[in-house]
């Protein structure tokens, strides 16, 4: 009996070969099954959203809009297709967009949108990869937590964050690691950030709830005002890209739109000009400009030489309104560059810090167990 016991002994498996195994294991069903996914970053905007996978860059571009029926609370349409539905859904249906101002409005409608897009990209309802998603710098804990839940509830193994500008700046191809200076102003749907970086941190940052949602507003207030017309923000969002300029144009241009008249409540067609988009947009512009010069104010001034030689970088998509970098050369005096895609630039950045996923977590942990340090103290 003892000598059969110690050959049980003998043949039972230690524990680090138990782990061993069962780490092979897990290696074979998630490869068969697609269980972890592929490391993602999301850069959830308040008008776009883009995914980039490790390895493979950005896989989906999409507008942040859900079409649900409002009866039963089923997701008709998600992205591009829900947002042709904008303005033109019948009653039942809502066409909603579910971050506002960079931030989620309505969690259960962020779940199934993230949901949708995580699926769209692995194609497999097993995949739980971990995720990496931007946050404008200016967000609030509670917000900060409600994008982890969301991500967590649509079915991310783990969720990490990062500021927008920091992913903008890697983006675009600054140097974040040195001891020097690199301004970034990241200007999206519905925040601009500004921030000065240097050896991989935000020195000085300011974020404002002014980006290209209120540049639409501008011109749908205008239209109403001047001309007595209402427009629908893609109209809006239209005449911005085709006629819109932050400066006076060699050429100025216009644009027919068609909208409904005020008065008499039937369709009518107006002519708008460059020179009246550019008035209409005054008021966010000079918004956008101060805080660019409150945060220079702020910077210290051996990183404020280090930005005037190397200059402001501009990203986002309300960066690609022409002539914003000529205006911005004016008002500070200091070098504007558009970045080589502004569009792109904060999920590829992003995408980037994937492969230091390691590194922040170690960071993560080590800053929580200070904390329980101090307070244990």
């Amino acid at each position: 009996m003892r000598a059969a016991r110690g050959a049980w002994r003998q043949t039972r498996p230690s524990a680090t070969e138990s782990k061993r195994v069962l780490s092979q294991n897990m290696g074979i069903f998630s490869y068969l099954t697609g269980f972890g996914g592929r490391d993602m970053a999301v850069d959830l905007g308040t008008a776009n959203t883009l995914v980039y996978v490790r390895g493979r860059g950005i896989v989906l571009s999409e507008p942040s809009v859900v079409a649900i029926d409002s009866r039963t609370g089923e997701v008709h349409a998600v992205g591009i297709e829900a947002k042709r539905m904008l303005g033109r859904t019948p009653g039942t249906i809502q066409a909603i967009r579910p971050l506002k101002d960079g931030v989620i409005a309505d969690f259960d409608v962020t779940e199934e949108m993230l949901r949708h897009f995580i699926q769209k990209v692995h194609q497999n309802r097993w995949a739980h990869p971990r995720v990496v998603v931007c946050v404008p710098s200016g967000v609030t804990g509670v917000e900060k937590r409600a994008v982890e839940e969301a991500c967590l509830s649509a079915g991310a193994r783990t969720a990490y964050l990062i500021e927008e500008p920091m992913a903008a700046a890697i983006g675009a191809g600054l140097p974040v690691g040195e001891p020097t200076g690199s301004m970034v102003v990241d200007i999206g749907g519905g925040t601009s950030e500004v921030a000065v970086i240097s050896l991989g941190g935000i020195v000085v940052s300011q974020s404002i709830r002014v980006g290209g949602d209120e540049m639409d507003e501008a011109i749908i207030n205008y239209a109403k005002k001047e001309y007595k017309l209402m427009i629908g923000q893609q109209t809006a969002e239209e005449l911005k890209l085709e006629i819109g300029s932050a400066c006076p144009m060699e050429e100025e241009l216009q644009a027919e739109i068609r909208g409904r008249d005020m008065v008499s409540g039937l369709p009518k067609t107006v002519v708008l000009t460059s020179e009246e988009i550019r008035q209409a947009l005054e008021e966010p512009l000079n918004q956008i400009i101060e805080a660019v010069k409150e945060t220079l104010d702020r910077t210290p001034p051996e990183l404020a030489s280090d930005i005037m030689d190397r200059g402001i970088m501009l990203a986002g998509g309300g960066a690609l309104l022409q002539r914003l970098d000529e205006r911005l050369r004016d008002e500070t005096q200091m070098p504007a560059h558009l970045a080589e895609s502004p569009l792109t630039c904060v999920a590829v950045g992003s995408g980037r810090s994937l492969e230091e996923f390691e590194a922040i977590h170690r960071s993560n942990r080590r800053s929580r167990n200070n904390n329980n340090n101090r307070r244990r103290r």
